[in-house]
């Protein structure tokens, strides 16, 4: 079905005459179509996570290359007015390098009022060591993480709050949106520290089965049966007294 923004939600939620009902909505989307996400899953369906609106925040010392930045930050800011760029460095000497290519670069794009709308609640933040800024960027939970510099690695090992990890100066976010492989939708907005990125595992449902024999329910009644008395659920005790008795 060819449909989009909240409408697309809402008739994926309630069903209408040609879209039928699903049990679960997944994909990112701006702040209203988040909003019906989260909506609609108070009561009508299960929803993937809370999607959008889309960030990233970049990691970088001096080692890296000011204009790749500054592309990364664009690339993001020109997703929409309320989409939002961070770069957060220990590395004052690369400011004003990347200050100035993202200008040089804005310049240049065709989505430029957009773009700037966005780069007005981007930030650019310096911090005192690589310390301050993994406990900054695990705190702010990105949905998109870059990290450029000489120990990324390093750095990787020790975030514990990210959509997607974006790994050395050859690894723009955009590869992760269209090629290399892992999924788009992410957690924005700090959910990163509740939620993951749609995988697999989104897709599927689990159910549980048990069988407990006689021996079993002899090894385990006593335990149910004090429980379940302190919790004065007299019936709850007496689904497992009533099979004792008989045994």
């Amino acid at each position: 079905f060819k449909a989009g923004g909240i409408q697309a939600i809402a008739a994926m939620a309630y069903g209408t005459e040609s879209v039928p009902k699903v049990y679960k909505i997944f994909g990112p989307g701006n702040q209203y179509v988040t909003a019906a996400k989260q909506l609609v899953s108070l009561k009508e369906v299960a929803i993937d996570m809370p999607a959008g609106p889309s960030e990233v925040e970049v990691i970088a010392d001096e080692t890296a290359n000011p204009d790749f930045i500054a592309a990364d930050f664009l690339s993001q800011a020109e997703h929409g007015v309320d989409s939002q760029a961070i770069l957060v460095t220990a590395s004052e000497t690369i400011v004003e390098p990347v200050a100035r290519a993202i200008q040089e670069q804005l310049d240049r794009l065709p989505r430029k009022e957009i773009t700037e709308k966005s780069l007005a609640h981007s930030r650019i933040i310096v911090l005192k060591d690589s310390r301050e800024v993994v406990d900054f960027t695990n705190q702010y939970a990105p949905e998109h993480l870059i990290i450029q510099t000489a120990d990324y690695t390093a750095i990787a090992e020790r975030i514990e709050n990210a959509g997607s990890v974006f790994m050395g100066p050859y690894t723009p976010e955009s590869a992760g949106d269209y090629a290399s492989g892992t999924n788009h939708t992410l957690p924005t907005n700090g959910y990163a520290k509740a939620y993951s990125g749609v995988n697999l595992d989104s897709f599927i449902k689990k159910i549980t089965f048990q069988e407990i024999s006689s021996d079993g329910i002899r090894a385990l009644g006593s335990t149910i049966q004090t429980m379940a008395a302190n919790e004065h659920l007299g019936a709850h005790r007496n689904a497992v007294t009533i099979r004792l008795n008989t045994i």
